[in-house]
């Protein structure tokens, strides 16, 4: 009997350990600020944002951060007409 529970224990243990890496793969970002130029019409002026600004913004949303601490990307991504743009695309911009 303890051999059966202790052969039961180590099929579960090995089920976890095989698919607990697994349950979510995320791709790798590659953080390039050029990447959101579609975004600029709509953060110089009042018209909306394109689908490819939309998409280009939420590619880009893990580098957020990075750019809001850059003192030569702040200014841009984190004015009023930025956060705006990134409010119409469903994108939050994170308090970092």
């Amino acid at each position: 009997m303890k051999r059966v529970s202790f052969v039961a224990f180590c099929v579960v243990a090995l089920a976890v350990v095989l698919f607990s890496g697994e349950t979510r793969t995320a791709e790798a970002v590659t953080c390039d600020p050029s990447q959101l130029s579609p975004c600029a019409p709509a953060i110089t002026s009042s018209t909306p944002p394109s689908a490819t600004c939309c998409s280009k913004l939420k590619e880009q949303q893990p580098c957020l951060c990075g750019y809001l601490k850059n003192p030569a990307l702040k200014q841009f991504v984190g004015n009023p007409n930025a956060k705006k743009v990134a409010s119409t695309c469903g994108v939050a911009i994170p308090n970092c």
